[in-house]
């Protein structure tokens, strides 16, 4: 819920931010900046979380603390990457495989019921995954739409 909040009010500020400078509307423009703020802040969280995202890792794959720390850094560059007109759309490629590839993290901790912020078993479960399957679709097709099909 924390990162849609963070898109949705990062592209209101940058969209009226963006109106005051250029005296015009710049959707895409806006989409990309929010984007890659809500980025940065999720790419954070890697690092203020890693034991609690390393759980959501299952347990066949190795190095789960350093995969977590390799997305967090991948979820920064793909920030900038989309606000750099020459880089956007392959930041924007490879953000939406990115986004489709961690959707089995999310699917595994929501059926062991992991609380990546406490580090502990006790989640939501399978109901957190009503929620974040439509977002994780909401984020895929909001990079296309801004970096991709404009």
């Amino acid at each position: 819920m924390k990162p849609l909040i963070v898109l949705l009010l990062s592209f209101t500020i940058t969209l009226f931010v963006i109106k005051i400078i250029k005296n015009e509307y710049d959707f895409f423009l806006s989409a990309r900046i929010a984007m890659s703020i809500m980025l940065v802040f999720t790419g954070i969280g890697h690092f203020a979380f890693t034991k609690g995202m390393s759980m959501m890792i299952p347990n066949f794959i190795p190095f789960k603390e350093s995969f977590v720390y390799l997305t967090g850094v991948f979820e920064i560059f793909m920030a900038m990457g989309l606000l750099i007109p020459r880089f956007k759309y392959i930041a924007a490629w490879m953000l939406i495989i990115f986004l489709l590839l961690m959707l089995p993290a999310n699917i595994y901790a929501s059926i062991n019921h992991v609380n990546y912020q406490k580090g502990t078993f006790d989640g939501q479960g399978l109901s957190y995954l009503w929620f974040r399957i439509p977002l994780q679709i909401f984020f895929i097709i909001w990079v296309y739409m801004c970096s991709i099909r404009m």
